[in-house]
């Protein structure tokens, strides 16, 4: 067995904290995971407005002032909260860095009220890396691997390999970046490089977008010690494609072998329609008749009408272009003549929203759509659906065709990324759900018409709904691959 490791892992988002996605999600469970394999591993992200003190038995490690913090020629002070994670096995524990005037608001990312991203989003995570490097030093805790997730965390490797280049703290821990979506860079204007403190010589070396940019992302991909991102076929798909990669093409190219494509896992304590605790009823592949129970409150809930057997198709998404909202904005006329019924739940772009909204009262009582981000309805809809749709543009990994299959509820979906990975075409041997490649809606609805089929067979049907519930998508497998990464990082 490898010696213990100690690990921070870093991320803008943690399940039960604050949540836009699944990074919150991955950066819940995969940390608990690893701990359950015996390392020392530690999470940290900012203290959002939204956190509560009372709910989270927030305590201070780092007093208020004991921590400054330059961004560009000023100083701004922070403390450090602490916290924890937990299963019924492990706890982890969680460093929240604070500072009210630019984390204390009604948002993450966006404002609450104005749904426009913080103008100021550049200073925010610039403090946030450099708050993550002054922690460690303050609490005196050396890891021996940082890894960082995502844009917002990708000029800590920068850092690392810079400004503390020579410090002896930092010069024996190794950096592992993990690209969740390179779609979202972290791009802000040139002249806002100095407010870095990087050396200006590293502007050319991070500029994209012909050069009016600098982009925290392609900071992370320049000097984290290893990449890493979310499923294999993402990794390759952003090596060959230069339009998934937006502009980052020569950075992958030149880092391509220091590159690995990790799968995701999910949590099974919280997605298991065995245990949980949000439907109406629980069941296993054995008690599949009590799935139904579940499919009766989903169309008590959404208002749905015609026939119970009726198959319906749930979606939870966010409503952007990315995850093929237009190709099912373009089909559902098609799919309204079909005998099925459309449950929907998700927030994103305003025009989304007012078109889905429109769409509800034209095919009422066939197709109900909540403007939300609500997990309880999200359980029931996985609980309570007969097929997830997923027409992904791309999509690095997914999570919801992992929770779905779980469920017993077959997932439809395009053969991008993650999805490729995961999803069995029902055609193939082992088939877990229903795959197309074109992006288009006509074979979208083709597909849709193509499982339809296959539900009004008892027999398939059942076949289809065994194999993928017995899919085994846990962190373990992850975790070790994760674990053995890291240790490739340290020699």
């Amino acid at each position: 067995m490898s010696k213990s490791l100690k690990i921070l892992f870093v991320s803008s988002e943690i399940e039960p904290f604050a949540k836009t996605g699944g990074l919150a999600d991955v950066s819940s469970a995969l940390p608990q995971m690893i701990k359950e394999h015996g390392h020392d591993i530690r999470v940290m992200m900012p203290r959002y407005g939204t956190i509560s003190d009372r709910k989270f038995k927030l305590h201070d490690v780092i007093r208020l002032k004991e921590l400054q913090l330059p961004i560009g020629n000023s100083i701004k002070v922070a403390n450090v909260n602490s916290s924890f994670i937990s299963n019924l096995k492990i706890k982890v524990q969680v460093y929240l860095l604070a500072n009210k005037e630019l984390y204390g608001r009604n948002g993450i990312y966006i404002s609450a009220t104005t749904l426009k991203e913080f103008p100021d989003n550049d200073e925010r995570y610039i403090f946030f890396a450099r708050g993550v490097l002054e922690t460690l030093k303050r609490l005196g805790w050396q890891p021996d691997i940082i890894h960082c997730n995502d844009w917002q965390t990708g000029l800590i490797p920068a850092y690392m390999k810079t400004l503390y280049a020579d410090d002896p703290f930092f010069i024996p821990i190794k950096t592992i970046f993990t690209i969740h979506n390179l779609h979202y860079q972290g791009n802000f204007p040139a002249n806002s490089f100095s407010k870095t403190n990087l050396p200006p010589s590293l502007l050319s070396k991070l500029q994209v977008n012909n050069n009016s940019q600098y982009s925290f992302m392609k900071a992370g991909l320049e000097f984290a010690d290893i990449i890493t991102t979310v499923s294999p076929q993402y990794a390759k798909e952003i090596c060959e494609d230069k339009e998934t990669i937006n502009g980052l093409h020569e950075v992958i190219s030149k880092r391509k072998r220091k590159l690995f494509g990790i799968l995701n896992g999910i949590d099974y304590n919280i997605w298991n329609p065995e245990i949980d605790p949000i439907i109406s009823k629980r069941y296993n592949f054995d008690t599949i008749d009590s799935k139904f129970d579940n499919k009766l409150e989903l169309i008590d809930k959404f208002n749905l009408k015609g026939e119970e057997p009726t198959p319906i198709i749930g979606i939870i998404s966010r409503l952007v272009p990315e995850k093929g909202i237009d190709i099912i904005l373009s089909a559902l006329p098609e799919l309204m003549k079909l005998k099925l019924r459309i449950v929907m739940l998700g927030t994103g772009k305003p025009e989304f929203t007012k078109l889905f909204s429109e769409a509800e009262k034209k095919y009422k009582g066939q197709f109900s759509f909540k403007a939300a981000f609500d997990p309880i309805l999200a359980h029931m809809i996985e609980a309570g659906s007969d097929f997830y749709l997923m027409p992904s543009k791309y999509e690095p990994c997914g999570l919801n065709q992992m929770y779905s299959m779980r469920y017993g509820t077959i997932p439809i979906v395009r053969a991008t990324g993650g999805l490729i990975d995961t999803v069995i075409d029902s055609s193939k041997s082992g088939g877990t759900g229903f795959t197309f490649t074109k992006y288009s809606s006509e074979e979208l609805v083709i597909t849709v018409e193509r499982a339809l089929k296959v539900c009004s067979q008892p027999s398939a049907w059942r076949k289809l709904i065994k194999n993928a519930m017995q899919k085994d998508y846990s962190w373990k497998t992850s975790a070790n691959k994760y674990i053995a990464l890291y240790n490739k990082a340290l020699l």
